[in-house]
């Protein structure tokens, strides 16, 4: 008596183990990648500090050594001396203290100004409805590609013709809100247009107006981009040399810093003593102001692609 054999099909057979070979070689090259880059990030990260250093360790050296020999010669001959700094805050036609204190008092209005009025109109665009409001946000979203120097000119013209102001710190607190206000309005756009609707109810069914609406959950949320923002303005208004010089007209009484400095490697180029101190001086404020904010930063992009 015959036995049947069953027959064996295709999906009954076992299959092959699969070899570890293509997911080795893929771990393998993601590690070589991570690694190379890791060398690019370090290689690029020591020369972006290298001019910085060399600007660092020839504010400390002697102007008889800085003409003498370059600062990458400082550890065969190290001297270093703070009489630069002393020279560069204390008195005298090449202090920088009092244009110090002007860059404050240009940055902190010229900050706080763009963001008050960019998250009040947030506000509006987002959680307002009013006529015309889509393309009003349109147009304040386009001003962004408008340049600066255009607008110079016009401003200036009314600076001086109508309101009087030029010379004052008054035209660069104006003039760094106008210029700052598409871009910060379409950034808190985002951000607020991300809180979820339900709050923004539940406050109204607790009798609360846009006003209460506004200080009392909107603000408090929008801290982290208030700010992101914040860090960029101040950075590129401490950092201002053009609308400064344009508006305020290199008047002693009202120069920021950048002026004076800008001032100064005209008419002592060749004091490098000096300048050095100056830059590293303006430095200061806008690295303490990154390096104590800069886990803020990253919401900038997050708000912007969202």
């Amino acid at each position: 008596m015959s036995t049947l054999t069953p027959a064996v099909t295709p999906e009954d057979t076992p299959a092959p183990p699969k070899s570890n070979r293509p997911s080795a070689l893929a771990n393998a090259k993601s590690m070589l990648s991570s690694r190379v880059a890791t060398v690019i990030a370090i290689v690029i990260a020591v020369l972006w500090t290298i001019p910085t250093a060399g600007l660092l360790i020839t504010s400390f050296r002697k102007p008889l050594d800085i003409n003498r020999s370059g600062w990458w010669t400082v550890l065969q001959n190290p001297s270093f001396t703070l009489d630069n700094y002393r020279l560069a805050l204390g008195h005298g036609t090449s202090s920088l203290a009092d244009e110090f204190v002007n860059s404050i008092v240009i940055t902190i209005p010229a900050v706080l100004l763009p963001i008050l009025l960019a998250t009040l109109a947030a506000y509006a665009f987002a959680w307002m409805d009013f006529k015309g409001r889509n393309l009003l946000f349109v147009a304040v979203f386009t001003m962004q590609i408008v340049p600066i120097q255009v607008t110079m000119i016009p401003l200036l013209s009314m600076y001086v013709n109508t309101l009087h102001l030029n010379g004052t710190f008054w035209s660069v607190w104006i003039s760094h809100t106008i210029f700052a206000l598409p871009l910060a309005v379409f950034l808190m756009h985002n951000f607020i247009k991300e809180i979820p609707a339900e709050l923004v109810e539940a406050a109204r069914v607790d009798g609360a107006g846009h006003v209460r609406i506004f200080f009392r959950v909107m603000l408090p949320l929008l801290t982290p981009a208030l700010a992101a923002f914040g860090i960029f303005q101040f950075l590129w208004v401490w950092n201002d040399l053009l609308v400064s010089l344009v508006f305020l007209g290199g008047s002693p009484e009202f120069r920021p810093i950048t002026v004076a400095i800008s001032e100064l490697a005209g008419t002592r180029g060749s004091a490098w003593f000096l300048l050095s101190a100056g830059a590293f001086i303006a430095m200061v404020v806008p690295v303490v102001v990154f390096l104590s904010l800069q886990r803020f930063d990253r919401l900038v992009w997050i708000g912007a692609v969202a």
